[in-house]
C-alpha cells in the first residue's frame, strides 16, 4: 500500500468520525468484499458473514474516532475488526449448538421419566427434528459432529482419532454447525 492510499484512508476515517456517510461508502466499496470474504471464510454462511460486515462498519461508523494510525493500517484495523466478529459470532454459534444438544440430552432423560403425553410428543417431534438434520449434513460434517459433541472429543482428538488434520476437522465442524442451524431455524 503506498503511502498516499494509507494517508487517504485515515483521512477517511477522520471525515467518517465526523459522521460523513460518504466517507463510510467510500471505505465500504474498497474493503467491503474482502471484509465479507474474510468473514464467510471463518463462518462458512453467507447470512452470518453479511451479518458480520454489517456489524464491523457500524462499528466503524461509531468509533472511528478510536482509530489510530500509530498502531495499525486502516486495512489492517478493519480486518482485525472483522476477524474478531466473525470468531465471536462463531463462539456463539457453537455454543447455541451445545445448548441445542444438551436440551435434547435433558429431553432424553426427562423422557425416561414420567412425563405428561403431551410433552412427551413434542420432546419426540424436536428429537426427530434434530436427527433429520444431522442425517442431511455431508458424512464427514456428521462424524466430526457426532465425535465433538455426543463423544465430547476436542478437535485435536478427532485429528488423531480420524487421521484427518485439524484444520479439516474444526473446518467440518463449523461448516456442519452452520448447515444445522438453518435447517432447525427453518422448522422452528
Amino acid at each position: 500500500m503506498t503511502a498516499q492510499k494509507s494517508g487517504d484512508e485515515s483521512l477517511l476515517l477522520v471525515q467518517i468520525a465526523q459522521k460523513d456517510q460518504t466517507a463510510l461508502a467510500k471505505l465500504y466499496d474498497r474493503y467491503g468484499r474482502a471484509s465479507y470474504a474474510l468473514a464467510y471464510k471463518i463462518l462458512g454462511s453467507v447470512e452470518e458473514a453479511e451479518e458480520v460486515v454489517l456489524d464491523v462498519f457500524s462499528q466503524i461508523w461509531q468509533k472511528a474516532a478510536s482509530y489510530d494510525v500509530s498502531r495499525s493500517r486502516v486495512d489492517t484495523w478493519l480486518f482485525m475488526l472483522t476477524r474478531s466478529r466473525s470468531l465471536d459470532r462463531l463462539r456463539v454459534l457453537q455454543r447455541s449448538f451445545r445448548a441445542a444438544v444438551a436440551s435434547l440430552e435433558d429431553a432424553k432423560i426427562a423422557k425416561s421419566g414420567i412425563a405428561e403425553p403431551m410433552e412427551n410428543a413434542i420432546l419426540e417431534e424436536l428429537s426427530e427434528q434434530v436427527k433429520a438434520a444431522l442425517e442431511k449434513l455431508p458424512a464427514e460434517q456428521r462424524q466430526a459432529i457426532e465425535l465433538a459433541y455426543y463423544q465430547g472429543l476436542t478437535c485435536a482428538a478427532i485429528a488423531t482419532k480420524t487421521g484427518i488434520p485439524m484444520g479439516t476437522i474444526k473446518t467440518r465442524i463449523r461448516l456442519g454447525i452452520s448447515k444445522l442451524r438453518q435447517a432447525l431455524s427453518e422448522i422452528v
